[in-house]
């Protein structure tokens, strides 16, 4: 195979194939087609696994149930590698196609020019049941070869998941005097952190009959959320923001405000009987290398605990909560007040005072919004461009996969089925489209000196996310009052230093202000690594979030370069989808082991 690949999304024109001949295409039939030729080849390891049923530049996506990693493999080539090296230990044997009215094949057609036959099967392997999702593309002899195949396992033989039929039928008539009292013994995984992350870890665990124990240094579950800005909503739909377990109720507002989420933990973790404790921290861990596991030292109501446990999670967001704040000469000078977001909670302080919030991301124009609406005299500083969507426009896609008919785990796994690179031409459209719906609001927003990006390689919401954990603003009000000049834009220089009365740039302007907010995030995760484990285990870790060359996300969610350290953050979506990848991984279930990297 080439080392590069002509496309990373295939035409029909690339394919070489004439879109008529699709035209009276029966997409079970061909599905049938494909899946039976591949039981018979993964069973017999022939060579047409790869040769006949792969296109030559396609990928195979998996999720633990081949690799027990996350792990993109693209070419023909590579793919015969990772079986020959995997199959026999892995035991592979798909079940059957999907067909019900979810899953059933389809014929999509994402961009223009690009034609899928996405199909979805059920497998088992030796040591687990998963779920595969298949994307073929048709070739010039009326055949069809995979683009992509994602596998993902899904359960573990030996540590099923009590839930559904196989949830509890005992009659606890002791339940009362069982929630009073403390859990006996150290757990197997003790989770730093109890915001959604934590908490969607911890309840996976428990319904694996794996011992967890949650920590946070806040008096309540749900404070992260409930301590922020009182005008904070959520900007993603109730549909793709479920927990594990328990879905919000049919009369959720689709877009949640913060602290009605921070009261829903807390009661999740009541429902689900998590073992969490709260106004404690971590004050001394160290790890064990000959035993693998580590000793921790936890502070709770003046009481020092120490336990052994196997396994050490962070779930402490983007940044560890360490708020991150450019160091500017003459502060001490300045007579106002400086404080950063994570700091900001009433716009009713503010009333009648002069603001000025640094930050361009959705942070900084939800608090520039508030404090506009409590009557405060507001300037925006924006640094460099933003990119900006409004939200209709942000969600209409994602309501396509999440919405009241949809199915949440199916919906998950075909947000991660196809690979990055396929992914980036798909994002690009969708960019497009929504940038023309929203042409009036970004000219309007340039016109008054609000400059604007279309992300990272014009791709929009997502490659930022991976890349910053922001950088962008879901437009929720904020851009109207800037195009009508509620809200002045100070942009196209550098803050020089405060001053008595304001700050001052580099181009010579002085703006005078009350207060100086930033909205500027957070430090990286690691410093909450170091502060729990010390700056060697810290610097063990490795790279922590964005995308590794295979297009997966790093160190969050699976191995990290510190044996049993692990990361779980992200929105409430990913978090609902790789909390489970993460409790299989810490179920203590021994996997067959690589001979080599596939």
């Amino acid at each position: 195979m080439s080392s590069s690949p002509p496309f990373d999304i295939p035409t029909l024109a690339d394919l070489g194939v004439d879109p008529t001949a699709l035209e009276e295409l029966s997409p079970i039939a061909e599905a049938n087609k494909w899946l039976t030729a591949f039981s018979a080849n993964v069973r017999n390891k022939a060579t047409g696994l790869t040769t006949d049923l792969f296109h030559p530049f396609g990928f195979w996506k998996d999720i633990l149930a081949l690799t027990w990693d996350f792990r993109t493999i693209r070419g023909t080539e590579a793919i015969r590698k990772l079986l020959d090296d995997r199959l026999d230990l892995i035991g592979l044997a798909p079940l059957c196609l999907a067909e019900d009215h979810l899953r059933a094949p389809v014929l999509v057609k994402p961009i223009p020019g690009v034609v899928f036959l996405r199909l979805c099967f059920e497998f088992e392997t030796k040591q687990g049941k998963g779920i595969g999702i298949a994307f073929l593309v048709p070739t010039p002899d009326a055949r069809w070869k995979a683009w992509s195949l994602l596998t993902r396992l899904g359960s573990l033989k030996d540590y099923p998941e009590r839930a559904g039929t196989l949830r509890d039928h005992t009659i606890r008539h002791d339940w009362s005097e069982e929630q009073s009292h403390e859990v006996i013994g150290d757990p197997t995984v003790l989770i730093i952190g109890a915001g959604h992350s934590g908490l969607d870890i911890a309840a996976r665990l428990k319904y694996m009959n794996t011992s967890a124990l949650v920590i946070d240094r806040s008096a309540r579950i749900g404070d992260n959320w409930r301590k922020r800005y009182k005008s904070l909503c959520l900007h993603d739909i109730v549909w793709f923001n479920h927990l594990p377990y328990l879905p919000f109720p049919s009369t959720w507002p689709v877009f949640c405000p913060a602290a009605k989420l921070a009261d829903w933990l807390e009661f999740y973790a009541k429902a689900l009987e998590l073992n969490v404790w709260l106004s404690s921290r971590v004050v001394k861990t160290s790890w064990n290398e000959d035993t693998k596991t580590w000793v921790v030292s936890v502070l709770r109501g003046g009481v020092l605990k120490t336990m052994t446990v196997k396994h050490l999670v962070f779930s402490t967001g983007h940044g560890g909560g360490f708020p991150k704040m450019p160091d500017i000469q003459g502060k001490a000078i300045f007579g106002g007040t400086v404080l950063h977001s994570s700091q900001y909670h009433l716009a009713a302080e503010y009333a009648g005072k002069k603001v000025i919030v640094v930050g361009s991301a959705n942070s900084g124009h939800d608090i520039a919004m508030d404090l506009y609406r409590h009557n405060a005299e507001v300037t925006l500083y924006v640094r460099s461009s933003t990119y900006v969507i409004s939200l209709d426009a942000s969600i209409s896609s994602l309501k396509e996969r999440y919405n009241e008919n949809s199915s949440v785990e199916f919906s998950d796994l075909l947000g991660s089925a196809l690979p990055w690179p396929s992914l980036l031409p798909l994002l690009r459209a969708e960019t497009a489209r929504a940038a023309n719906v929203d042409k009036n609001l970004i000219k309007d927003l340039e016109s008054a000196g609000f400059r604007t990006n279309l992300g990272i390689d014009d791709a929009g919401l997502l490659p930022l996310i991976y890349a910053r954990g922001g950088g962008f603003y879901v437009d929720t009000g904020a851009s109207g009052e800037i195009i009508k000049g509620n809200i002045r834009i100070k942009s196209g220089c550098s803050i020089q230093r405060f001053t008595s009365d304001g700050l001052e740039f580099d181009d010579g302007s002085h703006v005078g202000c009350d207060a100086v907010i930033f909205a500027t995030g957070f430090g990286e995760l690691r410093d909450s690594i170091r502060e729990v484990c010390g700056s060697e285990i810290a610097n063990q870790v490795g790279p922590i979030w964005g995308l590794d060359n295979e297009g997966e996300p790093q160190g969050v969610w699976r191995r990290t370069g510190q044996p049993r350290l692990w990361i779980g953050m992200g929105n409430l979506g990913r978090s609902r989808f790789h909390s489970l990848h993460l409790a299989l991984r810490e179920s203590d279930f021994e996997f067959p082991s690589c001979r080599r990297r596939c």
